[in-house]
């Protein structure tokens, strides 16, 4: 059994990590907070804005095709990967980065066999993932995190919309962690380009008036789109991450609490044991004196 002096030390040693767990917790909690807000918030206009355009378009030719939505045989593909710029947050890198690769070898692994298939990296996490592997990483976004605003998500947007339109590659990936509570969140997989207009048959088909033309607004409408789309999925990426990192402190914290019982049940045993060993030696003693 290990020395009294050992085991008050590691005591001690649980106690100060219990400490930092639980801030961690608490400070990860504040954070969710407003990050789950801002998720709420974006995805009723996002997807307000999908209705929109998915009812301009109903207007449009089944054959249309313009910049952002042009189908086109795959050849290079953009994997757009977002994990976190920090860890203690449990297997929430591991497994968006697994998912992506897994995604690879499910849908390109031709392509990825002869290098066509490469990674555009939001978060230190992925781009440390990507590293290790054959997969080259053709830029990354990692200063995204220390100031999420939709002006600067915008510059990663643009970036995307740019190799698309110069036909650098011919489809592009989001792979991401989607927030659903604090507890859950699940690993997706989106076509970010190109861009299905989702043109729909109908019988009684709306009758607008649009100025300047259909053409005109889809072109302006479109741009918008992939943009909020980004943005929201880096922001879902950022709650689950507060979310995650809040549930693995909180099973620190608990275990922390755990082992700080045991410690001490086996510091009292030991220190139980040393007392009954002194009692036995002065006893013992005083017997050999009365001989």
């Amino acid at each position: 059994m290990a020395g009294l002096k050992d085991i008050r030390n590691r005591i001690t040693s649980v106690k100060s990590t219990r400490q930092i767990t639980s801030a961690m917790k608490m400070v990860s909690a504040a954070k969710l907070k407003k990050a789950q807000d801002r998720v709420i918030q974006i995805r009723p206009y996002a997807t307000k804005l999908k209705e929109v355009l998915t009812e301009v378009s109903s207007s449009l030719d089944k054959n249309h095709a313009g910049i952002f939505n042009e189908n086109r045989k795959t050849e290079n593909v953009l994997i757009v990967l977002m994990a976190s710029n920090r860890g203690l947050c449990g297997a929430f890198n591991s497994n968006i980065c697994k998912k992506s690769i897994q995604h690879i070898k499910d849908n390109y692994s031709a392509l990825a066999e002869n290098n066509k298939v490469k990674f555009y990296c939001i978060g230190k996490k992925a781009v440390d993932f990507i590293k290790k592997t054959e997969f080259e990483i053709i830029d990354t976004g990692n200063e995204i995190f220390d100031d999420l605003k939709f002006a600067n998500t915008n510059i990663i947007a643009g970036k995307l919309m740019k190799h698309f339109k110069d036909k650098t590659f011919d489809k592009i990936d989001i792979v991401y962690n989607s927030f659903k509570n604090a507890a859950v969140h699940d690993q997706k997989v989106e076509t970010f380009l190109p861009m299905s207009l989702e043109i729909e048959e109908r019988a009684n088909p709306s009758e607008y008036i649009f100025e300047p033309g259909v053409d005109k607004i889809i072109e302006e409408m479109i741009p918008k789109s992939l943009k909020i789309q980004l943005f929201r999925s880096i922001l879902d990426s950022n709650a689950a991450e507060h979310g995650a990192r809040m549930t693995a402190m909180h099973q620190a914290t608990d275990n922390a609490s755990e082992l700080i019982k045991d410690l001490t049940l086996m510091y009292n045993k030991a220190r139980q044991a040393a007392i009954t060993s002194e009692i036995l030696e002065i006893t013992s003693g005083a017997e050999a004196l009365k001989g």
